[in-house]
C-alpha cells in the first residue's frame, strides 16, 4: 500500500509540472495580450492598434508574441524588465525572439533576454 501511494504521488507530481523547455525561435507580432485576448486579431493588433499596445506594455500589461499561425507565445525573462522597456518600441511590429519555450495549462510562453526587429508591420 504505501509503495503505491509513493507511485501515485510521483505520477501526479510529474503530471502537474510543466513541459521541459525547448529552445525555439519565433518569429510574430507584438501585442498587449488582454486587448489581442479581448477584442481580436482585427480590433486588438496591427499599426491600428499600435500606440495602445505601447503603452498597456509601457504600463507593465502583459506582451505577448502572435505568430502568422495563430499561435501566441506569451513573453518571460528580461525582455519584460522595468515594464517591457525592451519591448515598448515594438509593439504590433514583427520581431524574431529565440528562447526557452514551455507549456502549461495551454498557455505558451517564451523566456528570452532578447529581442530582433524584423518589420514594422
Amino acid at each position: 500500500m504505501r509503495r503505491l501511494m509513493l507511485v501515485l504521488t510521483a505520477m501526479a507530481v510529474v503530471a502537474a509540472a510543466p513541459a521541459l523547455a525547448a529552445e525555439m525561435t519565433v518569429t510574430g507580432e507584438l501585442v498587449d495580450h488582454a486587448c489581442y485576448t479581448k477584442r481580436g486579431a482585427e480590433d486588438g493588433s496591427g499599426s491600428g492598434h499600435a500606440a495602445c499596445a505601447k503603452k498597456c506594455a509601457m504600463g507593465g500589461q502583459p506582451v505577448a508574441l502572435v505568430t502568422a499561425d495563430g499561435d501566441i507565445y506569451m513573453l518571460a525573462g528580461g525582455v519584460t524588465a522595468d515594464n517591457n522597456a525592451a519591448l515598448a518600441n515594438h509593439m504590433s511590429h514583427t520581431v524574431e525572439i529565440t528562447g526557452d519555450v514551455t507549456e502549461s495549462g495551454g498557455v505558451k510562453t517564451i523566456t528570452t533576454d532578447a529581442v530582433k526587429h524584423i518589420s514594422a508591420d
